[in-house]
């Protein structure tokens, strides 16, 4: 009989953590997870998973929360105080992943991997990798996720709502290279680094197919009966709308030996698009049983 994972603590349980908890749960591991939502609560609870309200952590939380031998799964985004008081408390946990994102690498542009140089000269590149460090020094492996999509978060929800705009007008309109990564394939990512990565360790999450934008937004466009969203001047658009870089994957997949299940915004979207289809009212991700919302503490919708 195989052997039960230890318990998994999934601090800031929002659209990440809720899958990475549902994948645990589903393997009959044992999950807490904290969220300051009582209706996310509510959601949790029905998979299974004990839930601690809690409208902030603090050290002393954290510490009452964390067994010995426990994984620790730290997904919520930073906010300058909470993560170098919380991480001292982490001292009993076996593994910590830590999900962040690629802002760190600021206006990298081209091909990127683990050996690009970081710059904290913005606010969210510097919050993120204050963050890493204190988490590093425990220990904690680090996840720097490309742009995360699923079902109901996402690039053709966007579309779908008519709020997307793209850099650039005529023939330069969507021209630079974003990458992305299907919740699902982050999630499975996430447990497998805290079963078997090195401690202090940091990998570059994404998919296997970084393309232009315009090329996953004709495709999206065309899936779904919709006409190509007006262009803008980059200045205008969100920071994580404004990258033209290609995240490279192979790292992570080297040191875990795992592909992925959706290897590219073919398979992620239409994948999502089922999900979506099967359950209108509510969305859910189709291993984890959860619903998809909340905040992913990491990068945004791709």
């Amino acid at each position: 009989m195989k052997n039960r994972p230890p318990p998994l603590i999934v601090l800031g349980c929002g659209f990440t953590g809720a899958v990475v908890a549902g994948l645990r749960r589903a393997s009959g591991g044992r999950v807490v997870a904290t969220t300051r939502s009582d209706e996310r609560a509510a959601e949790l609870a029905q998979a299974g998973i004990e839930v601690r309200v809690l409208p902030a952590l603090t050290a002393a939380a954290v510490d009452q929360l964390v067994p010995d031998g426990a994984d620790v799964l730290v997904a919520f985004p930073p906010d300058g105080a909470t993560d170098a008081a919380i991480a001292p408390s982490l001292g009993r946990a076996r593994a910590i992943a830590y999900v962040s994102s690629t802002a760190v690498y600021g206006d990298a542009t081209g091909r990127i991997d683990e050996t690009t140089p970081a710059s904290a000269d913005g606010p969210r590149a510097a919050a993120r990798l204050a963050a890493e460090a204190v988490y590093r020094e425990r220990g904690a492996v680090v996840l720097r996720a490309a742009g995360i999509y699923g079902p109901g978060r996402g690039l053709h929800q966007r579309l779908l709502r008519g709020d997307f705009r793209m850099t650039g007008e005529g023939d330069q309109q969507g021209r630079n290279v974003v990458s992305r990564i299907h919740v699902e394939d982050l999630a499975r990512l996430a447990l497998a680094v805290l079963e078997r990565a090195a401690p202090g360790e940091a990998f570059l999450v994404a998919d296997d197919a970084p393309v232009p934008q315009i090329e996953v937004v004709r495709w999206l466009c065309a899936r779904l009966g919709l006409e190509l969203p007006a262009g803008a001047p980059r200045e205008d658009l969100h920071e994580t709308l404004r990258h033209d870089r290609a995240v490279d994957n192979a790292k992570i997949k080297r040191a875990l030996g795992m592909t992925l299940l959706y290897p590219s915004y073919r398979e992620g979207f239409e994948a999502c698009l089922a999900v979506e289809a099967a359950s209108p009212a509510r969305c859910y991700s189709p291993r984890s049983a959860l619903p998809c919302g909340g905040s992913s503490g990491s990068a945004s919708s791709s």
